[in-house]
């Protein structure tokens, strides 16, 4: 295994492929942990179809055995079959359980397989708060859902698909990786073009064509957000300050159609992420740029310019990802006693209840030393924790621990990576966050 791990320029999201086609075959269990208010535990609920929170890794009932990949949206959660089959539950209010509009409420924290599928082949899923996506074996992306802000890049002014639709401008393109802020969104290809759709406030989808602008309620976030450190500035002036950005934010800028992303039509990219609102895009060069709010710092950046810029950081990112308002990267590294290879985790952005996993600056990318030495292969991100999955299969988690979001057994803040003991001695093929739940794959 490790002689596999050390192989020159194998990267962690490689190395998670290549442990789920390992146990293709093997039984899979799906074990989740968390906030249980919305279902997407996928736990026995009451009556209202309403789960109580988890505090250690359970199994989720009810899924089919030969699940090969997971991924969670803000509420809800999604499961792949080794047979191309997507299971969903959790959240349904926009439809992005893929299960018709006369799906009862108590059935949502069910598992169930989506509908209007059977035609593809899946082979992996996203997910964000109000949508669904799917990637067939054939480059091809599906979407379910229900947004305001163009996320289903289905065509202008089409904001609900309650069944599965196929993107149709994407037809040609060998899509193989999605991921999905609030309310913007981004498609890798197989040759390494990048697509954008959705609110493209901030240059969170860099240019595409369009003037860039800034967010109305970004302009007033910082305002707000000191508001509670600044006496001079009472709540109920945030509130108003909020609500007259809301109003201005009904003309939204939208790009309705998936949409080359001009500034890296000569480039190769290798993998995306987004936040709630900004957006990570890492290149085959090694370079890793950031867009979109900076409210927190989560774009890791000096230069405040407005669109896709390079992140100020040393270190070389393998792969990238995000939580709500902070960032996280797998990056290489030499040891310098031995000159040996190996990979840290660098985070940056919100640290509000220790997420980052380290001290220092926080709109500055820096190593979480506690990882260090560890053989980080997978970073989750939730909104105020994260997760890790290490080559040795162990899960490390850290931030906010209300709800067991942090499957210690307890609701206790963890500031550094604690390892999930009770996983200890599982094969750990996948680890992801959603808002406040997590999902773990493991094979039996």
């Amino acid at each position: 295994m490790l002689r596999f791990l050390n192989r020159k320029n194998r990267s962690p999201s490689g190395l998670l492929i290549g442990l789920a086609r390992r146990w293709m075959s093997a039984k899979t269990t799906v074990m989740s942990f968390g906030d249980g208010s919305q279902g997407a535990l996928g736990l026995a609920a009451s009556p209202m179809g309403l789960c109580c929170d988890t505090y250690e890794p359970t199994p989720v009932p009810g899924l089919p055995p030969d699940l090969c990949s997971i991924t969670a949206g803000h509420y809800h959660s999604l499961a792949v079959t080794s047979q191309g089959q997507v299971w969903a539950w959790g959240r349904n209010s926009e439809s992005q359980l893929g299960r018709g509009q006369l799906s009862p409420r108590e059935t949502w924290s069910q598992p169930q397989k989506v509908e209007g599928l059977n035609q593809v082949r899946i082979q992996a899923a996203f997910a964000s708060g109000v949508i669904s996506a799917a990637i067939g074996d054939d480059g091809t992306l599906w979407v379910w859902g229900k947004s305001n802000r163009g996320q289903l890049g289905l065509g202008k002014d089409v904001i609900e698909a309650i069944l599965p639709a196929r993107v149709e401008s994407l037809l040609g393109q060998e899509i193989v990786k999605v991921s999905l802020g609030w309310g913007h969104a981004l498609a890798l290809s197989k040759d390494g073009k990048l697509f954008g759709w959705g609110y493209y406030a901030d240059g969170r989808l860099g240019k595409i064509g369009k003037s860039l602008e800034a967010s109305p309620l970004d302009s007033v976030a910082e305002k707000v957000y000191s508001s509670s450190e600044n006496s001079n500035l009472m709540v109920e002036t945030a509130e108003k300050l909020v609500l007259a950005a809301i109003e201005k934010e009904k003309e939204m800028p939208v790009i309705w159609e998936p949409t080359l992303v001009e500034e890296l039509f000569d480039v190769k990219v290798v993998d995306i992420a987004c936040g709630l609102d900004h957006s990570l895009v890492l290149c085959s060069d090694g370079s890793l740029l950031s867009g979109g709010s900076n409210v927190y710092g989560q774009l890791g950046r000096v230069k405040e310019d407005l669109g896709l810029h390079q992140v100020d950081m040393s270190q070389r990112p393998l792969s990238i990802a995000s939580g709500l308002g902070h960032s996280l990267a797998i990056c290489e590294h030499t040891l310098s006693e031995s000159g040996e290879d190996s990979r840290s985790v660098v985070t940056w952005g919100w640290n509000q209840s220790s997420q980052l996993g380290r001290e220092g600056s926080v709109n500055v990318p820096l190593v979480v030393d506690s990882l260090v030495g560890e053989m980080p292969i997978s970073v989750s991100g939730g909104r105020v924790h994260s997760l890790a999955v290490t080559a040795k299969q162990e899960v490390w988690s850290w931030g906010c621990g209300r709800n067991g979001r942090l499957g210690l057994g307890s609701s206790v803040d963890e500031p550094e990576p604690t390892l999930v003991e009770c996983l200890e001695g599982r094969e750990v093929l996948q680890a992801v966050s959603g808002f406040d739940h997590n999902l773990v794959l493991v094979a039996e």
